[in-house]
């Protein structure tokens, strides 16, 4: 397989689009790949991180992962998004990371990057189908190629058969309701393989 540079980013309050990030990488590393885990600027205000002791747990917890920029953006030849859902679209702190990257998009730089996306929302139809849904008209836009994991897999079933990327349920208390570990690693490898093969054809 010709050698893919993947970045994984992420946004994630309490910690579980982070969880996915993490699960993403390990697949992808798996295969040799060369990742980047990074997670997007956080807009909120310290007084509303402090108003919830679990996202100041983990704001904590994840302070030494590096932030993402538009040159990890021209690095990369492959990209995994992960957000929480915000009524039905990504996080504003993903959004604004997607809307900054004009410089890129005139210099004809995101063209053809290979993308996938994930998400999660605290209830089984809060907006995650929805939120990778915008993430991909964004991506449309860049004009990247889209790797959505379809019914590749049976561990898409498993996960709660979201075929446009792994999504879970987050219920505040125990942790993810859906047993998508599998499906992320399903994706992620998915993802590094179509990004081979368009790497390979464009002899870059």
């Amino acid at each position: 397989m010709n050698k893919v540079k993947l970045a994984i980013i992420y946004y994630s309050s309490t910690g579980t689009n982070y969880q996915l990030a993490k699960w993403a990488q390990e697949a992808a590393e798996e295969l040799g790949t060369e990742t980047r885990l990074l997670k997007v600027q956080e807009l909120a205000s310290d007084a509303a991180i402090d108003q919830n002791p679990y996202w100041r747990k983990h704001v904590e917890k994840t302070k030494d992962i590096s932030v993402a920029t538009s040159d990890d953006l021209d690095w990369a030849d492959a990209i995994i998004f992960s957000s929480p859902t915000r009524y039905g679209n990504v996080a504003s702190q993903m959004k604004q990371f997607m809307d900054i990257q004009g410089g890129l998009w005139s210099q004809g730089k995101l063209g053809n990057k290979v993308v996938s996306a994930m998400s999660s929302a605290g209830n089984p139809h809060g907006g995650q189908e929805a939120t990778i849904l915008a993430t991909y008209i964004t991506m449309m836009h860049w004009g990247a190629i889209i790797v959505p994991p379809g019914y590749t897999d049976e561990s898409i079933f498993a996960a709660g058969g979201n075929p446009y990327g792994t999504s879970v349920t987050y219920d505040g208390k125990d942790g993810m309701v859906e047993d998508v570990k599998n499906a992320v690693m399903h994706q992620a490898k998915r993802t590094v393989e179509v990004a081979s093969w368009v790497k390979k054809g464009s002899n870059k």
